[in-house]
């Protein structure tokens, strides 16, 4: 595809997708281009179809031959290693991995864990698989009591009894088989590797044919090595064509193993259903308005750098917990804060040009009365006029001094020139540079998102607990880091931003220092890269009242809103359903998770969903009482309309307002034509369509009623 000047990876992956003779997609990339485009196609598709990327550019001198080769720039590897993740694409690392891996995801079931069983016939073999597999990411399974037995009903008194099961030099095809048909049986199993190596007694090919119908007995993956290059040649052909994918090398074969339960658990991550989380859209005006004044006040002094006191306002207008600040521009303003916050207090250097405080001496801990406060003053002032000059000492900040009971994070956010906003979790604390114990993310976040941002880190077990200590409140910390990548998203003036040390504790979380820096003032933000994630549309949330005066929020759905599309689908009359499918729908079709969870996992670009959420007041819960949705022509501006309301809120006005404001979010989106189809027997919608002036007729080809609208119209006809 050469420089794709023309052409964008959203555009092909899009093509190839939608392609009935393609089954797999394989991408070598060194630039994404517009990255909202790639993801949202990748994002559609890798729900169907599996995408195996390999990324070029990964270290410096190679990313500079990138540039010299398109002009793009390569991009840093752990950001787009996390936008692969999110959106279910494999990556894998040597080009030979990539059409292997390709051969695996097409021919063999995907594991439900990172547990593997080998069955081979030489110990060498099975070590070396079992580095490759663990040096991976996957485990040993541990073979169950009652496979340990069954096992040692047959095998020779001196096997290995464990896993990897070493069925002996001397194992003849009966045996292998009646091995790997034991160890696929055990529940503990995630998939299988079984490893023939030539030996005397050895028949590779006897052995094939004997292993090929196990092949389609499981649902787990069956992986084979047959070593010993081509005299393997006619077994390893029996394999294949029995669907088992082969390899030369037993730790190729464990590589291949851990790609594919990766692979597994990101489409796992992308249908899994988080928890429900509350509705904020009311607090976004007065949290605008807390952030516009603070950064207005940098603006007015032409200041990037907030200080830590801005920027600690900046996160408690986000609901991050701080610990409490109070400035003091002389030494008696610092000892008088000290008396009303109580002591032991901290003393940190106040300053419009200084980000690193700890660098120039300018923090001061655990002063427990006034002459402490009053030498800790002395010394940052002398401090740091003598290292940086007297203008950068603009006073002290003071703060309660926090009992450090837990563990120190780092929440971090930048800008990356391809994906936008970036957000970092890890290890905090002044060695963060050092232990780099760290992972990446894109916003915006919700809770299954940022718990699996904190498992990708060391730090994460030390946070469950660990040897006696208790765990930190996990759920505060998902809170912190979900909200500050809503900041992120929400203020994009922000150029970079840390909180460091996020202090994480069993009773919560809190923020004992952050730095917030800005963008130029000239900068213009529309020309700064946008999230690659497209965030929540919360421009088309509207508060509405029905006929009866019901209040009914329509807003976009939301991967949570599963379990209350479950419910709605529960409310529907078999002749609701005919209406809307065109055909009789069982409820355990509508309310399969597979498929509910493509309509909640909404990217907001491809296809919108809006939905009219009522709160219950006898249940004290919200629910679902209709559907409408838009889905964009994948060529060209046009986009299909579908409306499904639940029959007890028919004929009360809803559907009038549903598709109205369908209507003005296709101005919006750029859509010039709206099209729908409807069954003759349906009036009432062909009512609503009259009403809100689309036009209306009869299809004589299929018997359907057709209804469109030109966006484009200046009448709306």
């Amino acid at each position: 595809v050469g420089s794709m000047l023309d052409v964008a990876w959203g555009d092909l992956i899009d093509y190839v997708g939608r392609d009935p003779h393609t089954s797999s997609i394989l991408l070598y990339v060194e630039s994404v281009g517009d990255a909202r485009s790639f993801l949202s196609a990748a994002r559609q598709v890798a729900l169907n179809k599996p995408i195996i990327a390999i990324k070029a550019g990964r270290t410096e001198a190679a990313s500079k031959a990138a540039v010299s080769h398109t002009g793009s720039l390569a991009g840093s590897a752990m950001i787009f290693d996390a936008a692969m993740e999110r959106v279910g694409v494999l990556q894998v690392d040597r080009i030979a991995e990539l059409f292997s891996m390709a051969e695996v995801l097409g021919k063999q079931p995907y594991p439900k864990g990172n547990r593997l069983t080998i069955v081979t016939n030489a110990g060498g073999p099975g070590v070396l698989a079992t580095d490759a597999l663990v040096e991976g990411g996957g485990e040993l399974a541990d073979l169950a009591p009652e496979t340990l037995a069954a096992l040692n009903e047959f095998l020779p008194p001196h096997w290995s009894r464990g896993n990897p099961i070493d069925v002996l030099g001397d194992g003849d095809a009966e045996r292998f088989f009646r091995a790997t048909e034991i160890a696929a049986n055990d529940p503990s199993s995630d998939g299988l590797l079984v490893v023939l190596a030539p030996q005397d007694m050895t028949d590779p090919t006897a052995t094939a044919r004997r292993l090929a119908p196990l092949a389609q007995s499981f649902n787990k993956p069956i992986l084979a090595s047959w070593m010993g290059g081509p005299m393997m040649r006619e077994a390893v052909e029996v394999l294949n064509q029995a669907s088992i994918p082969t390899f030369e090398y037993p730790d190729t074969a464990a590589r291949a193993f851990n790609y594919l339960q990766r692979y597994s658990a990101n489409l796992r991550n992308l249908y899994e259903t988080p928890a429900l989380v509350s509705d904020d859209v009311d607090d976004a005006p007065g949290r605008n308005a807390a952030t516009e004044r603070i950064i207005a006040a940098a603006r007015a002094g032409n200041r990037t750098l907030l200080t830590e006191f801005e920027s600690k306002q900046l996160l408690s207008a986000y609901g991050i917990p701080t610990v409490e600040t109070q400035i003091a521009q002389t030494l008696d303003e610092a000892i008088a804060a000290a008396e009303r916050i109580g002591y032991p207090v901290v003393l940190k250097l106040y300053s419009l040009t200084v980000t690193h405080k700890t660098d120039v001496g300018g923090v001061e801990l655990n002063l427990k009365s006034r002459d402490e406060v009053r030498a800790a003053y002395e010394r940052i002032e002398s401090t740091v006029s003598t290292k940086l000059g007297a203008p950068h000492f603009q006073g002290v900040t003071v703060q309660q001094m926090i009992r450090r009971e837990g563990y120190e994070l780092i929440l971090g956010g930048t800008l990356d020139p391809q994906f936008g906003p970036v957000v970092m979790f890890g290890l905090g604390g002044q060695l963060v540079e050092v232990f780099r114990d760290r992972s990446f993310g894109l916003p915006p976040l919700n809770e299954t998102l940022a718990r699996r941002m904190m498992k990708q880190t060391k730090i994460y077990k030390a946070l469950e607990g660990v040897r006696g200590k208790a765990g930190v409140d996990i759920k505060a910390v998902e809170k912190a880091l979900i909200e500050f990548a809503r900041m992120l998203v929400e203020q994009p003036c922000i150029k970079e931003c840390d909180i460091n040390p996020l202090l994480a504790t069993p009773n919560g979380v809190v923020a004992l220092d952050a730095r917030v820096v800005l963008h130029d003032s000239n900068v213009n933000v529309a020309d700064l890269p946008q999230p690659a994630i497209r965030p929540y549309p919360v421009d088309y949330v509207r508060n509405i009242e029905l006929n009866d005066a019901t209040p009914i929020r329509l807003r976009p759905i939301r991967l949570e809103d599963e379990p209350a599309m479950v419910e709605f689908h529960q409310t529907l009359s078999e002749e609701t359903v005919r209406r809307r499918y065109f055909q009789m729908m069982h409820l355990s079709s509508r309310t399969d998770h597979d498929r509910l969870v493509k309509i909640c996992y909404n990217d907001y670009d491809r296809e919108l969903v809006l939905v009219a959420d009522r709160h219950n007041p006898q249940t004290n819960r919200h629910e679902i009482i209709g559907v409408a949705r838009l889905s964009r022509h994948w060529r060209g501006p046009t986009a299909e309309f579908a409306i499904l309301l639940s029959d007890a809120w028919q004929h009360r006005g809803l559907g009038t307002q549903l598709l109205g404001l369908l209507i003005d979010v296709g101005r919006q989106e750029g859509i010039r034509r709206l099209i729908g189809q409807v069954l003759p027997g349906n009036p009432a919608m062909r009512r609503l369509c009259d009403r809100l002036g689309l036009r209306v007729w009869h299809d004589e080809r299929d018997g359907l009623t057709r209804a469109e609208l030109r966006l484009d119209d200046s009448d709306g006809a």
